[in-house]
């Protein structure tokens, strides 16, 4: 999509870049926890965020994580999607004690029910209910 610009601006862009860029490799959670949400994530109390999770750049702001939950190492949540012919935005919810394994990447639009647990190396691209296991790609409840 040639326009992005469009729907956000790119000095914004570059700012929220940078924070996040940060907050990839700060060691400190609650730091960390308090930068994300000066860019408009909602964060709950003692979530852990391991070192290189990436967060959406264009859109923190739709990205909302309960308390205590745990995003493993070299995790993305992504809440848009620049596809060939169009764009679509959506938020993540992530509920409270949730733990997402490393390396597994969440897609726009999801719901992660309190309590569920995700596979490390899964791709999640519906909702996953409260207490579920889901993992694999695409990550299926088992």
């Amino acid at each position: 999509m040639r326009d992005w610009h469009k729907k956000v601006h790119p000095l914004r862009v570059a700012f929220q870049f940078v924070v996040i860029t940060v907050c990839r490799y700060l060691p400190s959670l609650k730091l960390k926890n308090f930068l994300y949400r000066c860019l408009g994530m909602k964060v709950g109390r003692n979530v852990s965020m391991g070192i290189m999770a990436m967060v959406d750049i264009f859109f923190p702001q739709f990205v909302s994580i309960g308390a205590n939950s745990v995003i493993g190492y070299n995790s993305t949540l992504l809440a848009h999607e620049f596809l060939v012919e169009e764009f679509r935005v959506g938020s993540i919810e992530i509920g409270a004690n949730v733990l997402i394994g490393a390396n597994t990447t969440v897609l726009p639009g999801v719901k992660i029910g309190d309590g569920a647990q995700v596979g490390a190396g899964s791709l999640v691209n519906k909702d996953i209910p409260p207490g579920a296991l889901a993992y694999g790609v695409p990550a299926r409840v088992r």
